[in-house]
C-alpha cells in the first residue's frame, strides 16, 4: 500500500485500500447504493448495509483520484455543500475522506483530521464499517502529520544549527581580523620606535668630535 504510484490514474490513498478490505469482509454484492438507500430497507442486514455504504465511499474516492481537475473540483464542492446543508455523520465522513485524499488541490489533511476526530468522538452515529474506516483513516493521517511535523522540526533545527555555526564562524573570523589589526598596529608602532632610535643614533654619531670635518 505504500508503494509509489506509476501514474496519476494508478494512485490510490490508503483509505481506498482500507475500504476495499472492509468491503470484501462485509460481502460486497456488486451494487452501489448510498447510505440512505442502504439503510432504508429494513430487510438489509448490518453487514449488507456496511458493504453498500463502503461501496459508495470506494467509488467516490476512485472517481476523485482518477478524475480531471474540473471533476475533482465538482466532487469537492458537492461534498462541501451537502455537508454545509446537513452535516450528518455520513456526509462528514465523506467530506473528511475527500479532504484526506492526496492528488487534488483541495487536499487538506489537518481539516480532515479534525472532522474524523469529531466522528470518533461519537462512534455510535456510524455504521461498524464506517467506524473502522474512520479509525484507519484517522490513524494514517495522525501518523502522516506527525511525520510532517517531525520533519519540519528537524529542518528547523538544521537551519538553526547552520545559522549558529555560521554565526560562530563569523565571530571567529572577526576576532582574527581584529587580532591581525592589533598586531599590525603594534608592528607599525615598533617600527616607528626603531626608526626613531635609528635617527637618534645617527644624529649622535654625526655630533661626535671624530666625525667633525676641520675647516681649512
Amino acid at each position: 500500500m505504500r508503494m509509489p504510484p506509476e501514474s496519476r490514474s494508478e494512485s490510490r490513498p490508503l483509505c481506498l485500500c482500507a475500504a476495499l478490505t472492509l468491503l470484501a469482509a462485509a460481502g460486497c454484492n456488486g451494487s452501489f447504493p448510498t447510505r440512505d438507500r442502504a439503510t432504508a430497507g429494513a430487510q438489509l442486514s448490518q453487514p449488507s448495509a456496511s458493504s453498500l455504504v463502503l461501496s459508495d465511499y470506494l467509488l467516490l474516492l476512485q472517481r476523485l483520484v482518477q478524475g480531471s481537475a474540473s471533476e475533482q473540483a465538482e466532487i469537492v464542492s458537492r461534498a462541501q455543500n451537502e455537508y454545509d446543508s446537513a452535516p450528518t455523520p455520513s456526509r462528514e465522513l465523506r467530506l473528511a475522506l475527500i479532504l484526506a485524499t492526496p492528488g487534488h488541490p483541495a487536499t487538506d489533511q489537518p481539516r480532515a483530521q479534525r472532522l474524523l476526530r469529531e466522528l470518533m468522538a461519537h462512534p455510535e452515529t456510524l455504521l461498524p464499517a464506517e467506524r473502522a474506516l474512520t479509525f484507519l483513516e484517522l490513524s494514517q493521517i495522525d501518523d502522516h502529520l506527525t511525520l510532517v511535523a517531525e520533519n519540519r522540526r528537524l529542518q528547523t533545527d538544521a537551519v538553526r544549527e547552520d545559522q549558529a555555526r555560521m554565526a560562530a564562524a563569523t565571530r571567529r573570523l572577526q576576532a582574527e581580523v581584529d587580532e591581525n589589526t592589533r598586531l599590525r598596529k603594534e608592528l607599525d608602532e615598533a617600527r616607528a620606535k626603531l626608526d626613531a632610535i635609528a635617527n637618534i643614533e645617527r644624529s649622535l654619531n654625526e655630533r661626535k668630535p671624530g666625525n667633525t670635518t676641520p675647516h681649512p
